[in-house]
């Protein structure tokens, strides 16, 4: 059986998402926990050229609105909008698709080779699975065993 908070971050997704996409926006990710005895629920939304502070008011406007309307939280919360930031995760397959190229962190649910941390380029994604290049060797890992994926940002020199 899911967790409660599961159930409410699935709710919340349901109900924000076609109004992000209706903005322009696409919703990353959705947490809602509980930080120093107050529950925050903090959306993670991102733009064909990034978000704006004034994009991330615009979207908490439109959203603060529809979830009032809805019975979907027990406790009192407070609403944050903002953007995925330079390391952003890596949760559904598109994000996967769209980070071919690029440097990323994987942490595995279940042990790959006798571990579950790998970092490199993803190569490619194919049929469910990522192929990374790490330093010695190529990887393939298997998307639906992923618990955590996020980029890695790499500054210039």
């Amino acid at each position: 059986m899911p967790h409660p908070v599961d159930l409410v971050t699935r709710d919340v997704n349901r109900l924000i998402e076609p109004v992000l996409d209706e903005m322009g926006f696409e919703l990353v990710d959705t947490e809602y926990l509980s930080e120093h005895g107050k529950w925050v629920l903090r959306i993670y939304a991102d733009g064909e050229g990034g978000i704006t502070v004034g994009d991330c008011a615009r979207i908490s406007k439109e959203i603060s609105a529809l979830i009032e309307t809805k019975d979907v939280f027990e406790h009192e919360y407070v609403l944050e909008v903002s953007s995925p930031g330079l390391n952003r995760p890596l949760k559904r397959e598109r994000d996967f698709q769209r980070a071919v190229g690029k440097k990323i962190k994987v942490k595995m649910l279940n042990p790959v080779k006798d571990r579950k941390n790998f970092s490199g380029y993803l190569k490619a994604y194919k049929n469910g699975i990522l192929y990374i290049e790490m330093t010695d060797k190529l990887v393939h890992l298997p998307w639906q065993d992923v618990k955590k994926a996020n980029l890695v940002y790499e500054f210039e020199n």
